[in-house]
């Protein structure tokens, strides 16, 4: 099975926990006379509640997944991802990094990341399409790192053209925009740059939508201690955390995005893992009210709707026509938490990464009507030219 890879689990220096993370060799030994050398990361009890259980290991209904990632395909995993989406009841994969990626070192020693060539995308738009026509849909990607180049604007806008006629459906914003990605001169590069609406403006033009993931969880820019929400996932990660000092702040990002979205109302903007909002859902219902050009998607923030159930379900009811399926890495086990939080109304069961989330979930019970747009529904109106055959009428 192939899966999307993951950054791998290092260890966290002890000064801020005594215990060592899952794994490390000089963990101790934990008895049953001495519990108290057991780390917070080490303690995960079985839930002794009984109550009803209704796993879903199949969607309701036929969905499109509108934030996937996959790289550098063959044949044969073309034929094993769409065996997997069959089973999961998937009608339609968009796979947001449809240029892939290339690791460069500038002049001054910087490692940089951007897309491949425009003919990677083309070679697995033809891959995808001869071996599962309307299976697999990609989006393309734009290269930011001659943005302060004089002819940067328009060699951008008539790349990104010529990979929409190729078959792109959309663009995807990396998180890098706005954190790490720098201009010729080595400056940061706003999430509301200037330079950077021909970009947005070819976009509205060519009527294709803009899934952007702008910064990360806010905890990530918050102390590493015992208030921290996340903590256990910079344990497992510490790459994860942003040294204020050192970072731009949170809220400048959020910022900078939303000021984006408003400077570009005839642009379709996909606000990936719900903005970052998902513990917020009243601020990310007042954006969504304030710009009717933006969209969002639930791709790895499913543990901040079950985690809130009764609220939850309120405000998908409500934005109903705003929210579509994500889910980020491709793992296919992973998907059957999501339909079972949209699905039933069970109580107090796990979620499948617990860096995500140390708590349990709960089902939201969704009506047939809303998980139908949330489903395919919004996607069919929202990614252009998607196989509606696939779908219920």
């Amino acid at each position: 099975m192939r899966r999307f890879p993951f950054l791998a689990v290092l260890a966290f220096s002890a000064a801020i926990l005594p215990a060592q993370t899952p794994g490390a060799t000089s963990a101790p030994t934990v008895t049953a006379e001495d519990p108290s050398k057991l780390s917070f990361m080490q303690y995960d009890p079985p839930s002794t509640l009984r109550v009803s259980e209704h796993p879903v290991p199949r969607a309701k209904f036929p969905f499109v997944d509108v934030h996937s990632h996959q790289f550098d395909l063959d044949e044969a995993q073309v034929r094993e991802i769409v065996a997997e989406m069959d089973r999961l009841n998937m009608g339609v994969m968009v796979n947001l990094s449809g240029r892939g990626f290339v690791r460069t070192i500038g002049p001054d020693g910087t490692e940089r990341y951007g897309p491949k060539s425009p003919q990677y995308l083309r070679d697995l738009i033809a891959l995808t399409e001869r071996v599962a026509p309307g299976r697999i849909v990609h989006f393309t990607n734009v290269d930011f790192s001659r943005v302060g180049a004089a002819d940067w604007p328009a060699a951008a806008v008539a790349e990104l053209e010529a990979d929409v006629a190729a078959g792109a459906r959309g663009l995807k914003i990396y998180k890098g925009l706005g954190m790490d990605t720098v201009d010729v001169a080595g400056q940061r590069i706003a999430v509301d740059d200037a330079r950077l609406a021909p970009i947005w403006a070819a976009c509205a033009r060519l009527g294709v939508p803009v899934l952007i993931h702008t910064a990360d969880p806010a905890p990530f820019w918050q102390p590493k201690d015992k208030n921290n929400e996340r903590l256990y996932e910079m344990i497992e990660i510490p790459g994860r955390w942003r040294d204020p000092a050192e970072n731009t702040p949170w809220e400048q990002l959020i910022a900078e995005q939303h000021h984006l979205f408003r400077a570009n109302p005839k642009t379709t903007f996909i606000n990936a893992h719900l903005g970052w909002l998902g513990n917020d859902l009243n601020r990310l219902g007042k954006l969504l009210d304030e710009a009717p050009n933006v969209m969002t998607e639930i791709g790895a923030v499913l543990a901040e709707l079950g985690r809130q159930p009764r609220f939850a379900h309120d405000w998908l009811v409500k934005y109903q026509d705003r929210v579509m399926f994500g889910k980020d890495s491709w793992e296919p086990s992973e998907y059957p938490p999501y339909f079972r939080v949209l699905e039933t109304a069970d109580d107090y069961f796990p979620y499948y990464r617990r860096r995500h989330a140390f708590w349990k979930l709960y089902g939201l019970d969704l009506p047939d009507e809303v998980l139908r747009k949330l489903y395919y529904q919004n996607a069919l109106r929202v990614v252009p030219r998607l196989d509606r055959s696939r779908f219920p009428s």
